[in-house]
């Protein structure tokens, strides 16, 4: 892992007998967000744009992993690498928020999140993958191609808390597809992940004293 002291920015990368993963973020990119996900699991890139789309950071995440038996190894290990890059990028913290709540309606979701840049990892995920199937025995039907099992998205996320080293809670408050769901839990996190580490000294003018 390499960190540009000058800057919050970081890259990552990871090998494990089942994937290969690069990750690049920059929390304070100059201009336009970069936002390029390639994970060979089209649903699982769109969902990680989110995070670049609605926060304004540049991520660059490219991952080669063993898909022909499982997504489960590149979804997790995506969110290990993003969780120490970020970690790493957001260094001692200094100046930044820490805490953000919102809760934001997509779609058919309404989504509830709260985070602390802790430095202790939590997850609560309260997030039904089934959305608003009818019955209990309806199962929870895979998106894409391969294919991106939507009760993996609780596993990313326990994984980038883990490494992140944040307090992540999420309720799902109103019912909805499956799939809108899970999208809409990534871009409300990402609203408050956006909240949370901005820096005062960089939004607010200086008043003197320290």
């Amino acid at each position: 892992m390499t960190r540009d002291l000058s800057a919050r920015r970081a890259t990552r990368s990871r090998q494990t007998k089942e994937t290969s993963i690069e990750v690049a973020v920059d929390l304070d990119p100059v201009g336009a967000a970069v936002v390029d996900v390639e994970s060979g699991i089209p649903f699982f890139d769109h969902m990680v744009n989110q995070l670049g789309k609605h926060s304004g950071i540049s991520l660059q995440v490219r991952a080669v992993g063993d898909l022909a038996v499982d997504t489960h190894h590149t979804i997790e290990d995506v969110g290990i690498a993003l969780g120490e890059c970020v970690r790493e990028a957001l260094g001692d913290h200094v100046g930044v928020r820490r805490f953000a709540s919102v809760a934001v309606p997509l779609d058919e979701a309404l989504i509830e999140v709260a985070l602390d840049l802790s430095g202790r990892p939590f997850l609560v995920y309260e997030v039904d993958p089934a959305g608003d199937a009818p019955r209990a025995d309806v199962p929870v039907m895979p998106l894409g191609n391969p294919a991106f099992d939507p009760q993996l998205a609780e596993e990313f996320w326990r994984a980038f808390v883990m490494a992140a080293m944040v307090t992540l809670l999420v309720h799902h408050t109103v019912s909805a597809q499956g799939k809108f769901a899970v999208v809409a839990v990534m871009s409300v996190s990402t609203v408050s992940f956006a909240t949370a580490v901005i820096r005062h000294f960089l939004r607010r003018p200086h008043r003197g004293g320290r």
